[in-house]
């Protein structure tokens, strides 16, 4: 996997982050002070009563579906999410180099399994969207399922979620602000991971066929009409390929929510399984922790099948008939 192509295929994801963080909804209303997690055990029980009740109004249960602003540099927010998305993007590039800087013809140790996963992900690949176009796409595809799984895997790393401002109530200490969040668990990065590859589709798709065959792609009639049903095949092709053009205007959107809706249920139903059974918050989630593991896997080759398969429907090129031998 070419290290370079994958660089810079995470610095646009952050940058398209940065940029939907930007211009989405206007900053909370700073009021005072959340309480530290930390401040709040070392007081004693007579303080914590003195303080004041948490703000009225309907609480929110659960993970909050919009991010933490923990900084803001100019009119770039930075949110517990992306440190997250950081933190796993550092994290795979230094892994990368220490396993690719002294290579050996007999690989072990991180250059063994890195050459493993590459391998076995390029053949994967290659059986799923052909020789051709796993050349040209295998650095995407690759790198799209590595982050989206290490991310995934992060967000269920202790202290993700659990450590951060809060206030006191009758059942404990309640997280208001985690420090550290899921990066998959916000829309606006699953978002901005569509919008890079729709982005890459369509250059895919230009250098593939061109312009004039994606217009045929989308609105030719396809095979061979004779006759009076030609002009009728033609119409609902074009209708057809109308609606193709809505169907891929959309594309973003279901990828995104597909992957932020079963990351941030997961973690909304690890912190009610910790919460279910007071005295066993450590006990009971243990089994679904398995079952995020796996739903992490998935879905991040989920993810990764639905854009090389959309990346194959519309670069394939149509083989013309053999001519007949005499």
């Amino acid at each position: 996997m070419n290290i370079k192509s994958a660089v810079l295929f995470v610095t646009v994801v952050f940058l398209a982050n940065g940029a939907a963080r930007t211009f989405a909804a206007p900053r909370h209303a700073e009021g005072p002070p959340s309480t530290a997690a930390g401040g709040v055990a070392g007081q004693s029980n007579s303080e914590q009563k003195n303080l004041p009740p948490p703000p009225s109004g309907r609480e929110e249960h659960g993970l909050s579906q919009k991010p933490v602003e923990v900084a803001r540099i100019a009119r770039f927010a930075i949110t517990n999410s992306m440190i997250v998305s950081w933190i796993v993007a550092l994290g795979l590039i230094i892994f990368a180099q220490v396993a690719t800087r002294s290579m050996k013809r007999v690989p072990d140790g991180a250059q063994n399994f890195l050459e493993w996963l590459v391998e076995g992900l390029y053949k994967f690949l290659e059986g799923i969207i052909g020789g051709h176009l796993a050349k040209k796409t295998f650095w995407f595809f690759a790198t799209i399922f590595i982050f989206i799984l290490a991310a995934n895997w992060m967000g269920l790393i202790p202290g993700v979620g659990s450590i951060g401002w809060g206030h006191p109530t009758a059942h404990g200490f309640k997280i208001d602000q985690p420090l550290l969040r899921g990066a998959n668990a916000d829309v606006n990065m699953t978002f901005a991971m569509a919008l890079v590859f729709f982005a890459c589709w369509i250059m895919w798709a230009l250098q593939e066929i061109g312009p004039t065959g994606v217009l045929k792609e989308l609105f030719a009639p396809k095979g061979e009409t004779p006759g009076l049903l030609k002009p009728l095949m033609v119409f609902v092709f074009f209708a057809a390929g109308c609606l193709e053009v809505i169907s891929i205007l959309f594309r973003p959107i279901s990828l995104s929510f597909r992957l932020y809706g079963n990351i941030f249920a997961g973690e909304n139903m690890l912190e009610t399984m910790a919460t279910l059974v007071p005295g066993f918050g450590w006990l009971v989630p243990i089994p679904f922790y398995f079952l995020e593991l796996l739903m992490g896997l998935v879905q991040a080759l989920v993810f990764m099948l639905l854009t090389a398969v959309f990346t194959l429907l519309i670069c394939q090129h149509e083989e013309k008939p053999a001519p007949a031998h005499k």
